[in-house]
């Protein structure tokens, strides 16, 4: 028996399925999850002691790799002052300026603990400034695990394969509209209506969740220009693309940071992951107008003991300070590089797929050549059965995949040219895998 099985085996008696976040179970493609004890650069260390390039870089926020030199010491400063202080510290302003400085559309942010605090505190906020009741989302996005927004949700609803969840009301979810995503005319009905009721619409800046799925051309312009009109808010979640798909996130590579023929800009952003540089902290920010409504200046409340911690202040810092452009051109061209690679050796074993991309985030669909992926029934109706002996082929060569088909892969700026070798050396095996794999 292995150190991790006797590890999850002990876990399974003291924990919900042995877990704090369901994914981490490997339920949907089996075997034993690994218990990880170590991190450094492009690798992590199981209790077994062996080694895995990994490819999920702690779902993002290791963008510049795992124990970063200056994150590691900026950190260790940080903790020599105290843990936490329940009260304002310089290092939350510092943050919130870097911030600005990459997304200048965020005139205000307020720091809290999770990605789901942020996303929750923002639905609240779109709520509250409209005086409305009802939030649009899209099948398969995934925004945290808030009542009102788990339904038909991605990340590990779709690895579970399951609608909502229980302990969701009827009445909370009576709240939530939710639509097909890349679908702008499913949007503009929604909205002729119940225009007049309608808060919210929340979207990944680029779903990351159902695996990758690309927006359309104008779609998320478009959400900002029907939100616009019929004077509703737009919330893009960033927690995942923020700050890892470029120095403003995806917006930055795609809205009127970047494109003056598509200008488009939220009324507010959440942001999580890269933010915290490993350390639990998210945030919301966006309008001035519309960030002042939340207290102490306006009606809409929200608190948090720890946020704006001062340690996790001091990894936020540290990573995006670290995270140059140079640190994007690695990360973006390793990209490119690997998704070709995995393309190519699924190829030559004549497995139907295809490459999702959005920005430097990519994700593998099977049985999806002829169309792509687009939307949530698009991403449900893939030949997951292959994505487990694909996962297991590469953990078994030392290459930590997600466990879940429906989840993005991720680089940093660490993953070398030996890191990128060992991933190729066991790409080929692992699509005589997927090839062969039965339904």
């Amino acid at each position: 028996m292995t150190s991790s099985q006797e590890l999850f085996d002990r876990a399974k008696t003291l924990m919900p399925g042995g877990v704090n976040s369901p994914v981490r179970a490997f339920g949907s493609v089996g075997g034993t999850p690994r218990f990880m004890v170590n991190a450094k650069g492009a690798y992590l260390t199981d209790a077994d002691g062996r080694d895995y390039v990994d490819l999920v870089c702690s779902w993002g926020p290791a963008l510049v790799g795992h124990a970063h030199p200056d994150v590691l010491a900026a950190v260790h400063a940080a903790v020599d002052h105290g843990l936490s202080f329940g009260a304002s510290t310089p290092a939350e302003s510092d943050l919130a300026a870097l911030v600005q400085g990459r997304v200048p559309a965020v005139e205000r942010l307020r720091m809290v603990s999770t990605g789901t605090e942020a996303t929750m505190t923002a639905v609240r906020l779109a709520r509250g400034y409209t005086g409305r009741d009802l939030i649009i989302k899209f099948a398969g996005c995934y925004h945290g695990h808030l009542d009102s927004l788990l339904a038909a949700a991605g990340s590990g609803l779709a690895t579970l394969a399951l609608p909502g969840s229980a302990g969701v009301t009827a009445a909370t979810a009576a709240e939530t509209l939710v639509l097909p995503y890349n679908d702008l005319a499913a949007v503009e009905a929604a909205f002729a209506a119940h225009g007049d009721r309608i808060a919210a619409v929340i979207t990944e800046a680029a779903p990351a969740n159902m695996g990758v799925v690309t927006p359309g051309e104008g779609f998320n312009a478009g959400l900002s220009r029907i939100t616009t009109t019929h004077g509703a808010l737009l919330i893009l979640d960033e927690v995942l693309t923020g700050f890892r798909t470029g120095p403003a996130g995806y917006w930055g590579l795609t809205g009127g940071a970047a494109d003056a023929n598509e200008h488009w800009t939220p009324d507010l952003f959440t942001f999580g992951k890269v933010i915290g540089g490993g350390l639990p902290t998210a945030a919301l920010g966006g309008r001035a107008e519309v960030m002042d409504y939340l207290a102490p200046l306006g009606p809409v409340y929200q608190a948090g003991t720890l946020s704006g911690n001062p340690v996790a202040m001091a990894a936020g810092v540290a990573t995006l300070t670290a995270a140059t452009a140079a640190v994007y051109a690695i990360v973006d061209a390793r990209s490119l590089e690997l998704s070709a690679a995995v393309a190519a050796a699924l190829s030559a074993e004549g497995v139907d797929h295809s490459v999702q991309r959005a920005g430097n985030l990519f994700s593998v669909a099977f049985g999806t050549a002829a169309n792509g992926v687009h939307n949530y029934a698009d991403a449900q109706a893939q030949e997951v059965f292959r994505y487990a002996p694909f996962f297991h082929s590469m953990l078994d060569s030392g290459v930590y995949l997600p466990p879940s088909v429906f989840e993005a892969w991720f680089l940093s700026a660490a993953h070398d040219d030996a890191a990128m070798n060992r991933i190729f050396a066991a790409l080929p095996a692992a699509a005589k895998a997927a090839a062969a794999a039965k339904a």
